[in-house]
């Protein structure tokens, strides 16, 4: 398995995985993939790739960290998607590991999403309300709220996460 950054012939492939990873909200998360390529042009979209075939895929974008000296640049991990068949191999896990050294190389101080905590946590996050981060909707259970504080976090950088508009116009604030 190879992991990299996304290429225009690849776009198809993973809107598919998209479809095929979230289930019944499949549609929602893929069309949220192409409003967020949109509306942040500089997002990272890295994919695995076994063999010849695009399998697994991840996208950091740029949200707010509304903290009180002033706003902050970080950075949300969302989706993470692999197709059923590729499942607990590894992917996922391979995808969110370059994806945080992608976004700290790229010297963001934070890096944000929702999901499971027993899977994230082994990858290195944590809950943001331990950290003084306030998560951005009441939708959002407090554990799924997670943050890796990356090497350009100050102690200062403390307050409440505002996604991109992007997440609010699909509703996908808050999704399972």
């Amino acid at each position: 398995m190879q992991i990299r950054r996304e290429e225009p012939g690849d776009h198809e492939a993973v809107l598919e995985i998209n479809r095929r990873a979230f289930g019944d909200q499949g549609a929602v998360v893929a069309a949220l993939v192409d409003g967020l390529r949109r509306d942040d042009p500089e997002a990272l979209s890295l994919v695995a790739v076994d063999g010849d075939r695009v399998t697994g895929h991840v996208m950091c974008t740029r949200s707010l960290l509304d903290a009180p000296p002033r706003l902050v640049d970080v950075q949300v991990l969302s989706p993470l998607a692999v197709l059923p068949g590729h499942q607990r191999q590894g992917t996922g896990s391979a995808l969110v590991g370059a994806a945080i050294e992608a976004v700290a190389a790229g010297g963001a101080p934070l890096l944000f999403l929702e999901g499971d905590p027993a899977y994230y946590s082994r990858l290195g996050f944590t809950p943001g309300g331990e950290h003084g981060f306030r998560k951005p909707s009441l939708r959002i259970p407090d554990a799924a709220f997670q943050v890796v504080r990356l090497p350009a976090y100050e102690p200062w950088m403390t307050g409440t996460l505002v996604y991109s508009a992007t997440f609010w116009e699909y509703d996908c604030v808050g999704l399972r």
